[in-house]
């Protein structure tokens, strides 16, 4: 059985069970976080399949000059190195490791977990998902590496993460946008309401475009996305026949496939279709694959 398949399967111990190992560095009474050792820092190494690899320096000196003043307030949670002896490997915390080596800190507090190679990476990317400065792409990015790594459904990761499923599956939604929208939303130039606004879109690449332009509000992009009214009774007549469950299913397909889907459902006769828009190859590659259970010769 191929390693995928073992990590689709799920981690024995759950997504809440490493959520506590994440927030174990939430602060207690009067503001201290509980570390259970101090460790050199020269004995403490990155983990290479660190989903997060870009650290803005500006922010990563601000973190060091706070660092040398204040010292590290949140322990960083760290495993034994799988191959390093007297060694540790980071799984959350990396940032403040960079830091606290440019504040010539020279051991650091931590909080030693045991933790296989999947943990560590699901740990990460739950850290990630939380970081406070996180846009809604790399949060959304972040469920969808959940979802498909570990199998974790959405309602698992609303329940552990202390988010709404609606949360979850309207972020999830944005993944189906064009990269470039999504460049324009992850820069900041598009909020996540602009974005959802213009997922079901005939060109959103370019409405995104007159959206920053003319400086547009949510509600007025939702206005632009919708267009023109349908002139011809055949549409008119179409948008009135798909219900509040039909669109709600369509977003919710939307936001598991990552791609714009569109049911046609015919109430009088019981049959329809469901129409799904790849924008790439490697996108239809996914969908097979999710079509067809992740089989593997």
């Amino acid at each position: 059985m191929s390693d995928r398949k073992q990590e689709r399967r799920g981690l024995g111990r759950g997504l809440s069970a490493l959520m506590a190992d994440v927030e174990v560095e939430a602060p207690q009474q009067g503001g201290e976080r509980r570390a259970e050792a101090s460790i050199a820092i020269d004995r403490i190494h990155p983990n290479p399949n660190q989903p997060r690899q870009s650290f803005v320096a500006e922010s990563l000196e601000e973190l060091a000059a706070s660092i040398a003043t204040k010292g590290i307030i949140q322990p960083l949670i760290l495993r034994v190195h799988p191959t390093k002896p007297d060694a540790f490997e980071i799984v959350a915390g990396e940032r403040r490791w960079r830091a606290a080596q440019m504040a010539q800190v020279h051991e650091v507090p931590a909080i030693v977990r045991s933790l296989d190679d999947t943990e560590v990476l699901e740990v990460a990317i739950i850290e990630n998902i939380q970081r406070s400065d996180l846009n809604a792409v790399d949060e959304a990015s972040g469920y969808r590496q959940l979802m498909d790594r570990f199998g974790h459904t959405q309602e698992q990761m609303a329940e552990a993460l202390g988010k709404s499923r609606s949360h979850i599956a309207n972020t999830l939604r944005l993944l189906s946008l064009p990269p470039g929208v999504q460049a324009y939303l992850a820069e900041g130039k598009l909020t996540a309401g602009h974005a959802r606004a213009l997922i079901t879109a005939d060109d959103p690449d370019g409405l995104a475009r007159q959206v920053i332009a003319r400086n547009l509000s949510v509600r007025e992009t939702e206005a632009l996305a919708k267009g023109p009214k349908p002139s011809t009774r055949r549409r008119a007549t179409a948008s009135s026949e798909k219900d509040a469950d039909t669109r709600a299913l369509e977003q919710d397909l939307a936001a598991n496939l990552g791609m714009k889907v569109v049911v046609d459902h015919a109430a009088d006769r019981g049959d329809g279709k469901i129409t799904i828009s790849y924008k790439s190859l490697e996108e239809l590659d996914n969908l097979c694959r999710m079509l067809t259970g992740g089989a593997e010769n």
